[in-house]
């Protein structure tokens, strides 16, 4: 007959202490750039995007929200993104996946700009 031998509470408490302080160790290595992307929202009310100046990381997402009654587009002034037609009371969202500065302005109505900066 083979007898076992069971783990004293000690042993495992100090092993439940080991895995839990190697965890705590790996998560801190991790680099700030893995870190959870951020949203992030714009307004568009009164003919205006609210903030008009926005900076983000890449990956973050932006969502602009129309509550103006008629639509809007959210269009980069290189064409690096279009929203396309945003209805009244709809929104899009965007996730930039690279660094740069981005003017943007609605097609619908010329005198509407805003401004995009990715880190």
């Amino acid at each position: 007959m083979v007898k076992r031998r069971h783990a004293s509470g000690k042993s495992t408490r100090a092993c439940a202490a080991l895995v839990c302080a190697m965890l705590a160790a790996t998560l801190s290595a991790v680099p700030a750039s893995a870190a959870a992307p951020t949203s992030h929202v714009v307004t568009i009310e009164n003919m205006q995007f609210n903030p008009p100046t926005l900076t983000v990381k890449r990956g973050d997402r932006i969502v602009w929200i129309n509550k103006d009654l008629f639509p809007h587009t959210v269009t980069g002034n290189t064409h690096a993104f279009d929203s396309r037609s945003i209805a009244a009371n709809a929104s899009w969202s965007y996730a930039p996946a690279k660094a740069g500065s981005y003017p943007y302005g609605c097609t619908f109505h010329p005198t509407m700009h805003g401004a995009l900066t990715v880190q």
